[in-house]
């Protein structure tokens, strides 16, 4: 009872509650890639509503969001029609388990993912999250090497500036100096990487381009399981574009040494790059693709792995007999309902257009910034736009600017970038490319 009066007390409007939330955070939250203790006094806002692409927060100011909740929320908040959906559902069932149990909602999502990603693609694993999804793609991997009669087929192999995801599989394929593989050093499995892709989005890619790759797959691929890749835009570890073209000599490679490849959709699939997947761009398929983020239209967590009838098959045909993963909250209802209602409004509109129109309003809005001298690269690829700096940025000045020119943008290390959401409107990109070159020019300057 204390604590409600507590809880209560503090929901009370205006600065003076949001800065006694802060307080009361602090004391007991620990938030993603921060710091705890006296000293963590990193910036943090609290947020009363968010509604289309606006973030109201405790202190009444309103912010053009950028980022769509880590690219999730791609049709903006509280939308009629996925707000319907939830309702819906839980007035339904909320959660049933999976084992030995099915439902309508993960059914009809699995056969839509099956729709709309890339043939062969057939078997669908509904799972937690995108770092969840991309440790099944792993064990699918590894699980179906020893299910062929190849157990020593174990390491993967990759490309630097990669990011797979915070769990233990996931962080031993993202780059290993720019990432977090080296504070884990004792706990991840060793992989292969090669050299980022030097060829820009919109330049063709040459053999020298991917001679390194190349090599490093001849040399090992008697014992690589597969090969995992962001499609055509490195997310989290670089917001960097390349070309479709090694993409697809990737795919080529991969054929030629009998090694499988993974597709890391999480943040590029749905539409993100200007094709409903980054694999679309090069005109190829994967034989394992993770998906995730923008599944559910941000409403709740939940993420998907695909794979082929072959690699379904190798997985069926070891030892165990069937494939060892089953995630407490598997295919749930809530989730898979707001994802069906998500896709249904994606594939219902005209994304392609929307996206391009948002890709060319964030490279002209975003143009000035490339002048500016402590600026490396400004770039766009659909609905992504980059400042990139010559320097880290320091978050305690910059997030803080930013929120008072008005926008949400999450800024992290060199990158200032926005992925907005779908639904944002040309005044309000314009709002979001202006605060991001001011606030780049003054904490730069």
């Amino acid at each position: 009872m204390e604590l409600l009066s507590v809880a209560v007390a503090d929901g009370a409007g205006g600065a003076p509650a949001a800065a006694r939330l802060v307080e009361r955070d602090r004391a007991v939250v620990w938030h993603p890639y921060a710091a705890v203790g006296p000293d963590a006094r990193s910036p943090l806002f609290p947020v009363a509503s968010a509604s289309g692409v606006r973030l109201t927060l405790a202190d009444g100011r309103e912010l053009v969001d950028g980022m769509s909740s880590w690219w999730a929320a791609i049709h903006g908040y509280r939308h009629p029609v996925l707000d319907a959906a939830a309702h819906a559902q839980i007035d339904t069932m909320s959660h049933v388990m999976f084992g030995g149990l099915t439902h309508e909602p993960a059914v009809r999502l699995a056969e839509t993912l099956v729709a709309i990603t890339p043939a062969p693609l057939r078997r669908v694993f509904l799972c937690d999250s995108g770092s969840v999804s991309v440790e099944v793609a792993i064990k699918m991997a590894l699980q179906y090497w020893t299910g062929r009669g190849r157990p020593e087929r174990t390491r993967l192999l990759t490309v630097r500036r990669g990011y797979h995801g915070d769990t233990s599989g996931a962080m031993a394929v993202c780059d290993p100096d720019t990432g977090m593989h080296h504070l884990f050093t004792g706990l991840l499995s060793h992989h292969l990487f090669a050299p980022a892709p030097a060829c820009a989005f919109d330049e063709p890619c040459t053999d020298a381009h991917v001679a390194p790759f190349a090599a490093l797959l001849a040399a090992h691929a008697h014992e690589l399981a597969a090969v995992i890749i962001e499609p055509v835009l490195q997310g989290a570890g670089a917001m960097r574009g390349y070309a479709p073209g090694f993409l697809a000599r990737v795919r080529a490679l991969c054929d030629a040494h009998g090694v499988l490849l993974i597709a890391d959709e999480i943040a590029t699939g749905f539409g993100r790059t200007g094709e409903l997947f980054g694999c679309d761009h090069a005109g190829i398929s994967p034989d394992i693709m993770c998906v995730g983020k923008a599944l559910t239209g941000g409403y709740l967590t939940m993420a998907a792995t695909l794979c082929t009838e072959e690699v379904a098959d190798g997985v069926c045909a070891s030892e165990a007999g069937a494939f060892m993963h089953g995630p407490t909250f598997m295919a749930n209802p809530l989730a898979a309902a707001v994802a069906n209602a998500s896709l249904g409004l994606l594939l219902g509109s005209p994304w392609r257009a929307t996206v391009r129109r948002i890709e060319t309003e964030l490279a002209a809005g975003l143009a000035p910034a490339a002048d500016l001298p402590g600026v490396a690269e400004v770039r766009t690829l659909g609905a992504v736009g980059v400042i990139e700096t010559r320097e880290p940025v320091d978050m305690s000045v910059i997030q803080p600017l930013l929120v008072d020119l008005g926008v949400w943008i999450r800024p992290f290390g060199r990158l200032v970038y926005t992925m907005p959401p779908f639904i944002t409107s040309t005044a309000d990109v314009a709002t979001l490319t202006s605060a991001m070159v001011e606030a780049v020019a003054r904490v730069t300057g």
